[in-house]
């Protein structure tokens, strides 16, 4: 097929940055969605390090960092033989792209952003210009591919629409219409938006002071069962119907992460669970937990002591993602006329 066509398949692309620890927000709302995707669709899965030097990093902890996102994967469940699993600055396309994109793009477009104001808060002048252009490697991740499909969350849906806005005028300015496909959201449904166990009106964290509102992954059974012990809900108890759960955000979150991790729906647990108090219904959370989260944390900690083979599951999903982006690349730069093409 011509690189020139549109992918015959669905092609997947998601990336997630190298930041520290990942917790049970991180694996329910999307890297069990990713072990799911890589069974029906071409999938590559990126820690994405560019992305994580817009704001300053330890020298020496983005590597270990990059490779703990990447264990995280695999142990997960994610299989290198049916995803392409690799480090985003592996891949010189990701950068040489996000430059010729930076020349599609329009200053308007970037302006409009609410995750830069957001990030940047009112020392916006002080900002890196890599926070302030960074959607624009986001779709350089995403065109790099010529992906079809993004999973992403309510966070991320502008900088989806932005991805396409630019794929869109790429197109039109170099007169090759569908060149780059305009990459659709993957709404992620049930778990993808985990809350803080301290107070369920806000997404679980890792920049979250206190410890006590997340599962780390790497949290051992005592720490889960002490976690959600701890968690707040509110006087009454588990109801028997989804409306029950209206205007009640610690009780909602902690049926919807039962839900999750049992994979079946909400009012489910509440047929198995309505009426029964949360001294009840916290122990079997925290049982469901520990039973789904142990063999992850057991394998990480594996991969994470055999760093040679992790390595080598990188360097080939990098020759992969080399191969496809490289071809991809080449026309970009045909199409553009540029001398060395």
């Amino acid at each position: 097929m011509s690189q020139n066509q549109p992918p015959s398949q669905v092609r997947v692309f998601s990336g997630v940055q190298p930041t520290g620890q990942l917790h049970l927000g991180n694996y329910l709302g999307a890297i069990k969605k990713f072990v799911d995707l890589q069974h029906q669709h071409q999938c590559l899965f990126c820690v994405v390090d560019l992305h994580a030097i817009t704001v300053p990093q330890e020298k020496n902890s983005l590597a270990a960092n990059s490779r703990e996102i990447a264990a995280a994967f695999l142990a997960s469940g994610i299989d290198p033989k049916k995803a392409i699993v690799f480090v985003q600055s592996a891949v010189p396309a990701h950068a040489e792209l996000a430059w010729i994109l930076n020349c599609t793009a329009r200053m308007g477009w970037l302006e409009r952003m609410t995750q830069f104001k957001d990030k940047a808060g009112k020392d916006k002048e002080r900002a890196s210009v890599g926070l302030f252009a960074y959607p624009v490697l986001q779709a350089a991740d995403i065109l790099a591919y010529r992906a079809t499909h993004v999973p992403v969350g309510d966070d991320q849906k502008q900088h989806l629409e932005l991805s396409r806005d630019i794929a869109e005028k790429f197109n039109r300015d170099y007169d090759v219409p569908g060149f780059f496909p305009s990459p659709e959201p993957l709404i992620q449904g049930p778990g993808a938006r985990i809350m803080s166990l301290k107070d369920g009106a806000i997404k679980m964290s890792k920049s979250d002071p206190s410890d006590l509102s997340r599962i780390n992954m790497s949290d051992s059974a005592e720490q889960i069962t002490k976690k959600f012990k701890k968690a707040r809900t509110d006087p009454d108890g588990v109801p028997s119907e989804v409306e029950g759960l209206s205007g009640r955000d610690g009780a909602k979150n902690l049926i919807g992460i039962y839900a999750a991790l049992a994979e079946i729906s909400t009012s489910e647990v509440l047929a198995q669970f309505g009426g029964q108090g949360w001294g009840q219904f916290k122990p079997a959370l925290a049982e469901l937990a520990v039973a789904k989260l142990s063999p992850i944390a057991q394998e990480f900690t594996r991969l994470m002591d055999d760093t040679t083979s992790l390595d080598e599951v990188l360097q080939g999903g990098a020759e992969q993602a080399k191969a496809i982006s490289g071809a991809v690349l080449a026309d970009v730069r045909k199409h553009i006329g540029f001398w060395n093409n």
